[in-house]
């Protein structure tokens, strides 16, 4: 081993030419740096910039109507402005963003809208009132003060709001933006992603109420600032998928790997984005124009906060013992590798080197890998795409990372260190180590690999010369092969995903996989668009009949469970004229 990586610079040369990372031109990124990220957050007096028009408008419209005779109701005065941010599915690139890679999501027409009115600075009651137009949801009150701890053991929806409070002031107060005393705030929140199903509700959530804090304050920050902002803000909820452990805030944070908050501020109508990471930035992807995204939620709720010691937390954990653990078989010394390998990105190149030098390249070897998530390609397929780096890749996990699963005792004779030692600063991650009987690290490494490549082998399909026919068979292959990595070698699907998926593929769909996090949620179909009325129809039949039969359902809210959307915008302010000129007077 020490042979292997005796020569640095070669080897620095080897990690640059292979790595997976997709290299884009200065036009592009410079476009992009222009009108999505330095950009500040669209104001609107009206909403036909935000939801265009037909019925998403009048649907809309009623919203609005809905939402100020609520605020009216309980606080006797019309907001000052709204905000809104949308939830957001991920078509390919699962698990990956917090391993330091790309992921490729599109904003969907549900979102969050949220009201707000700022008090005056002279009125004595400094509260933080937040209401629901959903009257399940009851009253939250807090205290406006933006250094209060949030209960997380008495779990309530207000928390997402305090979320965003809290974060608004400490971001302010780190950037030297001036901000006035704490002042009362009224808030009434409408918000139509479905909960639990991987749509990002609660991302959806706090970015608008983020966006709501800060217009109500008078400040607008650019987006790719926001994008961090409300990132960093659901770690005062305690969610699992915020990632509170500490190997997580490196990570996600402070490296800016969190997906779902960046595409609902930084959507376009009519794109997908490529999200890119440290630096954040958005590259916009124009979908084929035949072709549809059918959202079906799988009716199996996620719940993370209970299941993440065995579920998401694990995954995590074994990401990063796989990424020490290949650092070390690669020459790095197991001091080194623990202190300084976070995540798989960071030991990707050594991977890389290591293929090449023992002669990976042959293309019988990389056809024999073809289980390693790329089921549906040949070899002439994977050179078009230029996929062959990653089975070279995916050839040295097979020889560094053995399939069968490590105990904990397997990887501390490599570490050279027990376990709780390198997650002492974590209590979640310890919590995983309680309750896992063995680690699967050949099957973590090999899924985030595959994936991060076909996040790239999806964005040059649409931007290849292929017909728009052959461009929606690659998509959905792609979304297939992806759905079977996440199956099989990540295990985070569940039966009712499992059942869902193949129903679509049965009725027409070109590709289908589970999106979000998965143990439950929803799944994304790619159909071609004169299909859909009927594609929906036949889910509804042969999925969800069943379940409202049963009663897990009614047929009334059908809607709120499968629906087609195609790319919509993102976060906005939207000051009505009614809603300034009536508090003007009030006032």
């Amino acid at each position: 081993m020490a042979q292997l990586l005796k020569d640095e610079e070669e080897l620095t040369v080897a990690m640059e030419k292979t790595a997976i990372h997709h290299e884009e031109s200065p036009v592009a990124v410079e476009k992009t740096a222009t009108t999505h990220e330095e950009l500040s957050v669209p104001i609107y007096a009206s909403l036909e910039p935000v939801y265009g028009g037909g019925s998403q408008l009048e649907e809309a419209q009623l919203r609005l109507d809905r939402l100020k005779s609520k605020f009216l109701e309980v606080f006797g005065h019309q907001p000052d402005l709204y905000s809104r941010s949308p939830g957001r599915v991920n078509l390919i690139g699962e698990h990956i963003d917090y391993e330091g890679y790309s992921v490729l999501p599109m904003a969907i027409r549900q979102d969050t809208i949220v009201a707000i009115r700022k008090h005056k600075s002279r009125e004595a009651q400094k509260l933080l009132r937040i209401a629901n137009v959903d009257d399940k949801y009851t009253i939250c009150t807090y205290p406006a003060d933006p250094n209060q701890e949030i209960d997380l053991k008495n779990h309530k929806w207000g928390h997402y709001f305090i979320c965003a409070y809290k974060g608004y002031y400490e971001y302010a107060k780190a950037k030297g933006v001036k901000v006035e005393p704490p002042v009362g705030l009224d808030i009434v929140v409408d918000g139509i992603v479905p909960t639990g199903s991987g749509l990002s509700s609660s991302a959806a959530f706090v970015c608008s109420s983020t966006i709501a804090i800060m217009a109500a304050f008078g400040a607008n920050f650019p987006k790719k600032e926001l994008a961090q902002l409300t990132c960093e803000c659901e770690r005062h909820i305690g969610t699992q998928s915020g990632g509170m452990d500490q190997v997580r805030d490196n990570i996600l944070f402070n490296c800016k790997f969190h997906s779902y908050f960046a595409i609902s501020i930084m959507a376009k109508t009519g794109f997908a984005e490529l999200i890119d990471f440290n630096p954040i930035r958005a590259t916009d992807v124009q979908l084929p124009a035949g072709g549809t995204f059918v959202i079906a939620h799988s009716l199996a709720e996620s719940q993370k906060a209970v299941t993440a010691a065995t579920n998401y937390n694990n995954r995590v954990v074994e990401c990063r013992l796989a990424a020490i653990v290949l650092g070390i078989k690669l020459g790095m010394k197991p001091t080194e590798a623990v202190s300084k390998v976070k995540t798989l990105s960071d030991v990707e190149g050594l991977c890389v080197a290591y293929a090449g030098k023992h002669g990976s390249s042959d293309p019988v070897l990389a056809v024999k890998y073809l289980d390693l998530g790329f089921g549906l390609y040949n070899f002439t397929v994977i050179m078009d795409f230029g996929l062959l780096s990653t089975y070279n890749l995916l050839y040295s996990l097979k020889e560094l990372l053995h399939e069968e699963p490590y105990t904990a005792e397997d990887i501390e004779k490599i570490i050279g260190e027990k376990l709780s030692s390198v997650f002492a600063n974590s209590p979640t991650s310890l919590d995983v180590l309680k309750a896992a009987k063995h680690f699967k690290l050949h099957q973590r490494a090999a899924h985030v690999y595959s994936e991060a490549k076909r996040v790239y082998a999806f964005q040059d399909t649409v931007s290849s010369n292929l017909s728009e026919e052959d461009k929606l068979k690659k998509l959905g292959d792609l979304m297939n092969d992806s759905h079977h990595s996440c199956s099989v070698l990540y295990e985070c699907s569940c039966p009712e995903l499992e059942e869902l998926v193949k129903v679509c593929r049965d009725n027409g769909a070109l590709g289908a996989r589970l999106t979000g996090a998965g143990w439950g949620g929803c799944a994304v179909a790619l159909v071609k668009e004169g299909i859909v009325p009927q594609f929906i129809l036949n889910l509804k039949e042969n999925f969800y009949q069943a379940r409202i039969i049963k009663g897990v359902i009614s047929r009334n809210d059908l809607g709120l469970y499968v629906f087609a959307s195609k790319p919509s915008s993102g976060a906005a302010i939207i000051k009505l004229q009614s809603s300034s000129s009536n508090h003007s007077k009030q006032a």
